[in-house]
């Protein structure tokens, strides 16, 4: 699903991290974690061609980034769906329609029964006229979880998904994503809450990655 094979990224003042080889297998759970600063932002950007590796090679859905035009990144990207820690949405549109937008954006038709199960699912049948802007936290995370779940992905990126939310609201948010990937979804999460890692354990076989020293190794089994 996606490869990494001996990847070193580098902003210019030095590696960030080097001599990166991964593969995330269909349907697989994983956790990455490290210090801030250490690049898991920048692993995920990688996973959906935000940014090429400066060298090695990256290969989404079986094909090397590098050799991708710009029609096959858009449409290896629609099989991924993309939690992002800032939770960015349209504040004149309603939650319904800020989570629709990935598939009326690319004009794929969506019966109105399918977002109202989705809505349901993550919590937000009874806000979805409500605007972006009086949302609570959680129900931001939420609503950009079902945003990035409409497309029905293969895999599913989260960075720091519960960042800024109490520890029910992240429990609740995790068992969601625990769901989808039972549902055959992969999944990885960028996280720094150990906490959160260790409540994931008593509910699906995660894999924790963990980027320190400018490497990328499993983690111990302390965790």
């Amino acid at each position: 699903m996606i490869l990494f094979q001996d990847v070193t990224h580098d902003y210019g003042g030095g590696p960030l991290f080097q001599g990166v080889s991964l593969k995330l297998e269909a349907g697989s759970f994983h956790f990455l974690t490290g210090p801030s600063g250490a690049g898991k932002s920048t692993f995920l950007k990688l996973c959906y061609g935000e940014l090429l590796p400066s060298s090695g090679s990256v290969s989404i859905m079986g094909t090397d980034l590098r050799t991708m035009s710009r029609d096959q990144l858009a449409a290896a990207r629609q099989r991924v769906g993309i939690v992002h820690q800032d939770c960015r949405f349209l504040d004149h549109l309603g939650v319904a329609q800020n989570v629709a937008l990935p598939m009326t954006a690319t004009e794929r038709p969506l019966p109105e029964s399918d977002l109202e199960d989705l809505l349901s699912w993550v919590g937000l049948a009874d806000r979805a006229a409500a605007l972006p802007p009086t949302l609570s936290g959680g129900e931001r995370q939420r609503a950009a979880l079902a945003r990035a779940v409409i497309v029905a992905p293969n895999l599913l990126l989260a960075d720091e998904p519960t960042g800024n939310l109490d520890w029910e609201m992240s429990q609740r948010l995790l068992l969601l994503m625990v769901e989808l990937n039972r549902m055959g979804t992969a999944v990885l999460i960028a996280t720094h809450d150990l906490n959160l890692i260790r409540f994931a354990k008593a509910h699906v076989n995660a894999r924790v990655l963990r980027i320190a020293g400018r490497k990328l190794a499993v983690a111990g089994s302390d965790l």
